[in-house]
């Protein structure tokens, strides 16, 4: 997954930062409102963690003086990505603000961070209409586990490789373009070309022969993970 994480506690952040990384997650971290709104809106994410006591930076015009407002607005423009509001303990009217402005779930502080990361699989699930457990032809995904197998065993990619066979896989059959891959691969210091996305698919192909699931190109339009004959 592709994750926003907006949190101006340096410890915290950090924590949070190695956890989702590890578990296999792109993060794109902000301290403040500004810089979490403008990355909100030019880069698509599967999931947003949002602190909704953020430092007040924006200019009185903007109408982001709060993470609250961030999400207001997004909201506002119809961007329906899952958010997961971070709370301090006991603040139920804290809770009740963010869930009204259109998060989909909150996480008091401090957490666990394996509830942290059962949370956004459960947003993320819900929104894309996908299971833990996703089957097509002999190729299996095991969401929970992080893995990728086939009838004759597990099925070990490289990380780039992997996080392309996800984006296909949630849901297969459905078209992914080139630039929705490229966008899910890419950080903003690193930019993924087409040749290297053709390259991992190529690759993936060949370890996928024989699975029962194919990787079809629909030209000018993008990919295609599905059943094959």
């Amino acid at each position: 997954m592709r994750i926003l994480l907006v949190e101006d506690d340096a410890v915290l952040r950090d924590v949070m930062l190695r956890s989702l990384a590890d578990a296999g997650h792109r993060v794109d971290v902000s301290t403040n409102v500004e810089d979490a709104d403008h990355l909100w809106r030019v880069q698509p994410f599967d999931a947003v963690l949002l602190d909704l006591n953020l430092p007040a930076t924006a200019s009185p015009t903007s109408g982001l003086a709060s993470g609250l407002n961030a999400l207001r607005q997004a909201r506002a423009r119809g961007d329906r990505t899952p958010v997961l509001v971070l709370t301090a303990r006991g603040r139920t009217e804290e809770r009740i603000a963010g869930l009204d402005a259109g998060a989909d779930d909150y996480l008091g502080k401090p957490f666990d961070l394996a509830e942290v990361e059962a949370r956004l699989r459960a947003l993320v699930r819900r929104a894309k209409g996908t299971e833990d457990i996703v089957l097509l032809g002999q190729l299996k995904l095991d969401r929970k586990a992080r893995r990728f197998s086939t009838a004759s065993g597990p099925l070990d990619l490289p990380a780039r490789e992997f996080e392309v066979l996800w984006e296909l896989m949630s849901p297969p059959g459905r078209t992914v373009s080139k630039r929705a891959l490229s966008d899910k691969l890419s950080s903003f210091d690193e930019s993924l070309g087409d040749n290297a996305l053709e390259a991992f698919i190529s690759r993936l192909r060949k370890k996928l022969a024989g699975s029962g699931a194919g990787i079809r190109t629909l030209r000018g339009i993008g990919y295609l993970l599905e059943a094959e004959v």
